[in-house]
């Protein structure tokens, strides 16, 4: 297992289409509470919550990051518990990758389609 844990940043202020407000919460905030279950149950997988990581038209953005490895961003996730086990079970296999890098075969159905970037990790 290589260094440091591996985050998940959630963008809580996130808001799929049709969002009124009537539903209290919005949807990158659910998501958040379902990612802090799902993650708590997997070992160097944490959780940060950030206001607005500028996907808006995407919603349900989220990150994930450590240090040394390459980063990636993910978006247009139903903010429920589902999405959310299959977003920590990614994000410990990144944990447990040299590199970041997670073989393809191995990515969970709930994060397939959801890729929008990937970022090689900073210069030392």
């Amino acid at each position: 297992m290589s260094g440091g844990p591996t985050w998940i940043t959630v963008c809580d202020t996130c808001k799929r289409p049709g969002w009124t407000g009537s539903e209290g919460a919005t949807d990158g905030a659910l998501l958040a509470g379902h990612l802090d279950d799902a993650a708590s149950q997997r070992p160097n997988v944490h959780v940060r919550r950030h206001s607005c990581l500028m996907g808006c038209p995407r919603a349900c953005n989220i990150a994930i990051q450590a240090q040394g490895k390459l980063a990636y961003t993910l978006a247009e996730f139903t903010p429920d518990r589902a999405a959310a086990d299959a977003i920590a079970a990614f994000a410990a296999l990144h944990a447990k990758s040299d590199t970041g890098q997670v073989p393809y075969r191995t990515w969970p159905d709930g994060v397939r389609g959801h890729f929008v970037t990937r970022h090689p990790p900073l210069p030392e």
